[in-house]
C-alpha cells in the first residue's frame, strides 16, 4: 500500500495492519470481531475530496485499497491526521465524531467496535 503511491501518512500503519492480521493476535482479532470497515481517508483538509479508500476486513483478515464490494458494516470518513490520532490514542473517536471531524455510516454497534486496540501499535510512522 505505501508503495502504491499513497500520499497518506496512515498508509504505513495500514500496511502494518496487513502484517498484524497474519499473526496469532491478528487471527484472534478476526475471529472475535467478524466485521468489515471501510475507511475514506481525506488526503486534503476537506473530507470527501480526494479521499483514499481502504477496507479493513476483519471477517477474512485483509486490508485492501479501494472501495468494498458490497456493504461494509461501518464506513468512516475522516482526515488522515485524525485517523492517525485516533489509532495512536491521541484523540478520542467519540469526540472526533461529535465535532463533525469524522462521519460514520452503517451499523452503530459495528462502529463502536472500531477502536485503537484493533490496530497494531505503530512502529515509527
Amino acid at each position: 500500500m505505501a508503495g502504491s503511491g499513497s500520499s497518506l501518512k496512515s498508509a504505513a500503519l495500514l500496511e502494518q495492519m496487513k502484517s498484524h492480521l497474519t499473526t496469532d493476535v491478528g487471527k484472534e482479532l478476526v475471529k472475535k470481531t467478524d466485521l468489515v470497515y471501510q475507511l475514506n481517508i481525506a488526503t486534503k483538509q476537506k473530507i470527501g475530496v480526494d479521499d483514499e479508500i481502504y477496507v479493513v476486513d476483519l471477517k477474512v483478515g485483509k486490508v485492501t485499497q479501494g472501495a468494498y464490494k458490497g456493504k461494509p458494516d461501518a464506513s468512516f470518513s475522516l482526515k488522515d491526521d485524525d485517523f492517525l490520532a485516533i489509532v495512536t490514542e491521541k484523540m478520542n473517536p467519540q469526540i472526533t465524531f461529535i465535532r463533525g471531524s469524522m462521519k460514520i455510516k452503517g451499523s452503530l454497534s459495528a462502529s463502536q467496535k472500531f477502536t485503537p486496540d484493533i490496530f497494531p501499535k505503530p512502529s515509527k510512522l
